[in-house]
């Protein structure tokens, strides 16, 4: 199950299309995506970053018309 996968900082980075450094600033703030830290190695749950970006989708049918 791939969901139950946990990946590294950078593959989150590729998935999302967010900087490394915004990844890094958002942990600082306390907000963003759930993480786990083990030691210096941070991992993200697969199914907690594609929820994330579930959240923010936008649809373009809901758009208003012109």
């Amino acid at each position: 199950m791939t969901e139950n996968r946990w990946i590294s900082e950078k593959e989150v980075s590729e998935m999302t299309g967010r900087a490394l450094p915004t990844l890094r600033n958002d942990r600082f703030l306390g907000r963003g995506l759930p993480y786990t830290k083990m030691g210096k190695s941070v991992r993200y749950l697969i199914a907690d970053v594609v929820a994330y970006m579930e959240a923010r989708r936008v649809s373009t049918s809901d758009a208003p018309a012109r």
